[in-house]
Order: C-alpha cells, then structure tokens, then sequence
C-alpha cells in the first residue's frame, strides 16, 4: 500500500515559499539532486494543495517546465484538495472536496509507490489526521526571513519524528524523516 510522503525545498530558516506564496526563490536552488531524481522515481500520484495548484511556479516563464510537476520531471495521477473545483477538467488532475477522500484516491492511484504531498497546509492536515508517514525535505543554503513555514502550528507542537536518510548534494542538505 502506498506510503504518504509529504517533500518541499526549504530555506535554512525553514519557508517553503517566500513572502506571499513567492516560488521564484527557489529557482536558483533548483540543481542535480540525486535524492529528487530517486523520489521522482519512487511517486506514484500527488496530493496537491489548492493554493500550491494555483500559486505561484518557481518555472514561471518556461515554456517546457511551467506548469508541470517537478518540472516536467514527473507525470502521473494528481489529485487536488479543494471546496472549489474549477468547471472545466483538466487532464491527469482529480479535484477533492475532502481529506479523507483525497487520501484514499490518491493511495488508490499511487498502489505500492508514494503519495507526494505538495503544500504546507495539506501535510499538516495529514500529519493531523495521522496519515502522514514520511517527510523529505531539501534544505537550501539561503535565508528568506517571512514566507510560508513547511510546518507551522500556532501555539506550537511536539511531533516526533525519527531520522532515515541523511545526503547531500552540490546545493542542498537532504533531511528524509519517518513521523513516529
């Protein structure tokens, strides 16, 4: 059965995506990385949060990249977590109205690979919820000061969390961590 995975490239004081949902950041940090081009292997669907489906594209401009998920570097089933589905379809994305739902979808989709969850607050939801089993994250050597936090709880939290891999490459540190 799949495994839910919740990945994201991180600044070292830990945004996901600058002030207002901003992904151009990232586009300097994006490089040879050997750990994403195992992940990307290893997925077998997404679940995608609305505001990460709509924002912001650190390949904004792209012709061949934008858009596409990582990239281009991976195609497969999407499924999108939202109370607003937009009236036309799109191909390859299912959109959700609830967790649950989209969970179950997505696992169904995935079969024995991973569900890669794309958005802050659809893995907190997960983690939430205790289906979360995996993060992986890709810390970067910049600093951004505001923008969105990969994890962010207010009044604060304590989530155990137990380390499984440990790597690097040219322009990242990658962290991989089991939710315990």
């Amino acid at each position: 059965m799949a495994k839910m995975l919740y990945s994201a490239t991180m600044s070292l004081d830990g945004f996901i995506a600058g002030a207002g949902g901003d992904m151009s950041w990232l586009q300097e940090h994006i490089g040879p990385n050997p750990a994403v081009q195992e992940l990307i292997s290893e997925i077998g669907a997404l679940l995608v949060g609305k505001r990460s489906y709509s924002g912001d594209d650190p390949h904004r401009g792209d012709p061949e990249r934008e858009g596409k998920a990582f990239g281009g570097g991976w195609d497969g089933p999407q499924f999108v977590l939202t109370h607003h589905a937009p009236a036309e379809p799109v191909p390859g994305v299912s959109f959700v109205g609830d967790l649950a739902s989209a969970v179950a979808a997505a696992k169904a989709a995935a079969g024995d690979r991973y569900v890669n969850i794309i958005g802050a607050d659809v893995a907190r939801q997960c983690l939430e919820a205790g289906v979360l089993d995996e993060i992986f994250v890709f810390v970067v050597p910049v600093l951004l000061g505001d923008g969105v936090r990969l994890f962010d709880h207010p009044g604060g939290t304590n989530v155990k969390l137990e380390r499984i891999g440990l790597s690097e490459a040219a322009g990242a540190t990658n962290l991989r961590l089991r939710v315990v």
